[in-house]
């Protein structure tokens, strides 16, 4: 069958910092020197956080209206910003934190 993927990954959602976020329900952080590992339960993906920041974000993430909001909070500087906003997108896309919906 010409031009058919089997069993490609699916794509997490896009991210986009000015949405709500947080961790996802079925990832389990532990904290490391470095930073943490991130285990997902559901797809068994291990990620490394090697930001002690970074893992203060992906933490507090639900506690903030949005990402951009939790960057803030967390200290990140201004030119930092987009390499934190990478970092988070490619958690999400591994789907280590999820869209939170808001009420």
């Amino acid at each position: 069958m010409r031009g058919v993927l089997i069993d490609a990954p699916a794509a997490g959602p896009a991210f986009d910092p000015g949405l709500p976020w947080r961790r996802a329900r079925s990832v389990a952080l532990r904290p490391e020197p470095f930073g943490a590992l991130v285990y997902h339960f559901g797809n068994r993906k291990l990620s490394f956080l090697k930001s002690k920041t970074l893992v203060e974000v992906v933490e507090t993430l639900a506690d903030h209206p949005s990402a951009a909001a939790a960057l803030v909070a967390c200290g990140v500087p201004d030119a930092q910003i987009p390499a934190y906003v990478n970092a988070l997108a490619d958690l999400a896309r591994s789907r280590m934190i999820e869209r939170r919906e808001t009420p």
